[in-house]
């Protein structure tokens, strides 16, 4: 027997192989190991490394039911060596194991991060043997024993965080107990096996319509906590169960049970698994999201949109509503550039002469709308010191284009011997190499001809399970679609590296990091009501970085007569939802008065201030995770030596003061620790002008206490510490902030 014990950027790792050279993982935390919180009636089979199923084998012990415990072989799987290597990322470990019985090996890949309390984890299993098998599941991560740690029972310390995700309901994050979730510890803690789980998946190509790929596992008593994203683009599973006397966390990429999956490997064949990114935590929730912000940036593509957080303006949104026409479009330019906007992208519609929903896929202009091309509308755009781009549907073709009625079915999604229909669009198989050399030719018309340099990829159905051409299963079929149509996207950029690729689906229904990885922003929500962005806003750092998360600011024309003072506070309503992300500007702009003209102006010029700091900074909730129910919402970022605080007032019925606690957010920015020596954080209102409200910083409390009478406002502030010895500043800062009181 030996331990493979692992102490690297706060991450206690300890595997064991046994004397039956059995592969275990049997610490995973932000603590060392204590090999006696162990339950000591485990059986053989516990604390696999690895799970992976292949048909046709005896899966013993336990009560399985839907669980994915003791699979077969992965029970049995032998440790045959390791490596321990460094690469430009940091330490690399790379794990050999095999099944004696068929000959199937799995080479599995721990990748650390230098300075991150976190992995990243994925396997590759070949088959060596002379049969050919069937593989119906495999994890990517493995880890029994989450709730070990502490004295208290499971069901009082262990929280799960589960990110709930939908059209226009995006990042509703949840926090339950174990009861909370059917999980109650009713048989003896040491022989819990029972046969339910917590299982949180995705079946499909709309990788989060109902949940985000990520979780995080809180133990309250030891404040420790593992998170983890799944880093894929369609079917994907998580769960917790018992087993063992433990708790365990499976993660994994689509399965036979939850996404009819699986793959045949015939002798020499391979199989690569999805990719897992876990980490720990010693600080909380926000800490956990912190690495992940970090981590996020790490794994991306390299590109000059998340260096330089250009602003959007994009038609749609409370403004054209994809009727777009030339005659519209140059007064919205015209607004768009005097606000400092340095994209403008022209929405759904500009292809079809009239209704264009089933007849979408030969992305060629209107000329009813567009009289003399959309080439002249690209040029004034560019005239106006802007980059064009437009909005495209690249994975679906309607069923009244004539292109569907010409091609053959192996373009499409097909089940049952008949082509797959969703919302009147069939999902084309980004498979097929006619159907990418296609859409390359519209990609490369719009580049070469049209001067794009933007493209809104937007994605409106859900194809279902799959598709049974060329595959094994429908599960398998659509598994190699997506990452052939990533592929297809990294072709794109080979060409065209300065193109700029927003990921929209619906919305935010694939907020994943498959796409994420390599588009440089994401639509964060549908959302048509401002108020109700400001919670999805406030929670858009937990599924995406700050610098992809495109947030729409509309300032709304109403048709009903509505006081100065109300247009005014949704203006900077609208904009402060976007002012920690990244702003996407909509709105019927030519249209507004000059003062809210001007305060759309205003807040993208200060945005265009601290830009450089959003691109850097590490996510925060003073008051927690943002509900829809909230009065008040608030969310910060923060630098090495200054943060920004957002918050929003949403409903007139709240409170009129409020106080954001800071104490814990503030710590390890420069100056705040010295604050014994005489600094003083220094609170300024950066947006909007003339707040109408009043605050000051507690330094007691250390927060900020506002106070207001409008029945809805929002307001962004930026906090420094002034080093002890300035005492020029102090007092500026203290007279400051007793102006603002006055």
């Amino acid at each position: 027997m030996k331990n493979i014990e692992i102490h690297e950027n706060g991450l206690y790792i300890t595997w064991l192989v046994d004397e039956d050279r059995n592969l275990k993982l049997m610490h995973f935390s932000a603590r060392p190991f204590h090999e006696e919180e162990i339950v000591k009636k485990a059986i053989p089979e516990g604390f696999p490394f690895i799970g992976i199923n292949l048909s046709g084998f005896d899966r013993p012990y336990e009560r399985h039911g839907n669980k994915y415990i003791v699979t077969a072989p992965g029970y049995r799987m032998k440790y045959t060596g390791h490596e321990d290597l460094k690469n430009e990322q940091g330490r690399l470990l790379i794990f050999y194991t095999e099944d004696e019985i068929t000959n199937v090996r799995v080479k599995s890949y721990v990748q650390f991060y230098e300075g991150l309390s976190v992995i990243r984890c994925w396997h590759q299993v070949v088959n060596d043997g002379e049969e050919t098998q069937v593989l119906d599941y495999i994890s990517t991560f493995h880890y029994e024993g989450i709730e070990k740690e502490g004295e208290l029972s499971q069901d009082e310390k262990i929280k799960v965080w589960i990110p709930h995700n939908s059209w226009q309901r995006e990042l509703n994050w949840k926090r339950y107990s174990l009861p909370k979730l059917g999980m109650n510890l009713v048989q003896p803690r040491d022989n819990q096996h029972s046969s339910g789980i917590i299982r949180v998946s995705n079946t499909g190509n709309w990788s989060t319509k109902e949940y985000l790929p990520m979780g995080f596992v809180e133990n309250k008593e030891t404040k420790t906590g593992i998170f983890w994203q799944i880093e894929h683009n369609g079917s994907w599973h998580w769960e917790i169960g018992d087993q063992n006397g433990h708790l365990y966390l499976a993660l994994g990429g689509p399965n036979e049970t939850y996404s009819h999956w699986f793959k045949e490997l015939k002798p020499g064949d391979t199989f690569t698994t999805v990719p897992a990114a876990i980490g720990v935590t010693r600080r909380g929730f926000d800490d956990a999201m912190g690495t992940l912000t970090d981590y996020r940036r790490r794994i991306r593509r390299k590109n000059e949109d998340n260096e330089k957080l250009p602003v959007i303006f994009n038609d749609y949104m409370n403004c054209l509503w994809g009727n777009p026409t030339a005659q519209e479009e140059y007064p919205l330019i015209d607004a768009a550039a005097e606000v400092g906007c340095e994209y403008f992208c022209i929405d759904a519609g500009w292809y079809a002469d009239g209704a264009w929903w089933d007849n979408v896929g030969e992305w060629e202009e209107s000329r009813l709308r567009f009289p003399n091309g959309l080439k002249e509308v690209t040029d004034y755009i560019r005239s106006k010191g802007m980059i064009p781009g437009v909005w495209i549907e690249p994975e679906v073709m309607g069923i009244h284009c004539k292109l569907a009625e010409e091609k053959p079915d192996d373009w499409f999604f097909v089940r049952h011997g008949k082509r797959v229909y969703d919302r009147s669009r069939f999902q084309l198989d980004y498979r097929n190499p006619e159907v990418r050399a296609y859409m390359d030719g519209v990609i490369d018309r719009l580049v070469r001809e049209y001067g794009i340099g933007y493209l809104k990829t937007d994605y409106n159905i859900e194809p279902g399970i799959g598709t049974e051409l060329y595959a094994d299963s429908v599960g398998e079929g659509l598994l190699e679609h997506e990452r052939a149509y990533l592929s297809w996207l990294d072709g794109l950029w080979e060409r065209y590296p300065d193109l700029i690729i927003e990921n929209c689906s619906s919305g935010g229904l694939r907020m994943d990091y498959a796409m994420l990885s390599r588009c440089s922003i994401q639509s964060t929500s549908d959302q048509e009501d401002y108020l109700t962005y400001a919670v999805i806003a406030s929670n858009a750092p937990t599924g995406v970085t700050p610098e992809q998360a495109a947030v729409w600011s509309y300032p709304v024309n109403h048709e009903e007569e509505v006081s100065p003072e109300q247009l005014r506070q949704e203006t900077i309503f609208n904009m402060v939802n976007a002012m920690l992300l990244r702003i996407h500007q909509s709105g019927h702009l030519a249209k507004l008065d000059e003062e809210r003209k001007a305060l759309v102006k205003e807040g993208i010029s200060v945005y265009k201030q601290i830009r450089g700091d959003i691109k850097k900074a590490r996510p925060f909730w003073p008051f927690g995770l943002s509900k829809y129910d909230d009065g008040w919402v608030s969310m910060g970022l923060k630098t090495e030596d200054k943060a920004y605080v957002a918050v929003w007032k949403r409903s007139p019925f709240d409170s009129d003061r409020i106080f954001i606690p800071l104490k814990e957010h503030l710590e390890g920015i420069i100056g705040f620790s010295e604050r014994e020596g005489g600094a003083v954080p220094e609170v300024t209102c950066i947006y909007p002008p003339n707040p109408q409200m009043t605050y000051s910083y507690d330094s007691f409390d250390n927060g900020i206490t506002i106070e207001t009478a409008q029945e809805i406002t929002a307001c962004l502030f930026e906090i420094k510490c002034i080093k002890s010895g300035d005492t020029s500043a102090v007092d500026a800062a203290v007279l400051k902030i007793r102006k603002k009181l006055l």
